[in-house]
């Protein structure tokens, strides 16, 4: 099995509901965001995937998101833009775009901190 990873980033506030401490005032976060991407085999170049691809296809889909109040975001109008939930909106995101009979999108883990993140991926 091989992985491929990357890591790219993008700032975007938020606020959440039914949370009852700091974190359900408006504050924003510099989101780092890891995309793990796996595959058994390797193509006729010997890559899982360019990096190029996998790179655009996150620019592309945190460019709808950057410098953006999340919780108004279709995505998030009825569930928090936690990052449990943020994480699982990539990961879908980015699955449905990258995902092939050979490629796939493992796990996507969103740092909202130097020290803590959250993760969706495959059991």
């Amino acid at each position: 099995m091989y992985e491929l990873k990357v890591v790219t980033q993008f700032a975007a506030a938020h606020r959440l509901n039914n949370f009852y401490g700091k974190c359900e005032a408006l504050h924003g976060h510099n989101w780092k965001v890891e995309i793990f991407v796996t595959a058994d085999s390797l193509d006729e170049a010997g890559l899982v995937l360019d990096f190029g691809k996998i790179k655009s296809h996150a620019k592309e889909l945190l460019d709808e998101i950057d410098h953006t109040f999340l919780n108004e975001l279709p995505a998030f109008q009825h569930q928090n833009p936690s990052s449990e939930n943020l994480a699982r909106y990539l990961f879908e995101r980015l699955s449905s775009a990258i995902n092939d009979q050979r490629v796939k999108v493992t796990r996507v883990a969103v740092w909202e901190s130097d020290h803590t993140s959250a993760a969706y991926f495959l059991a």
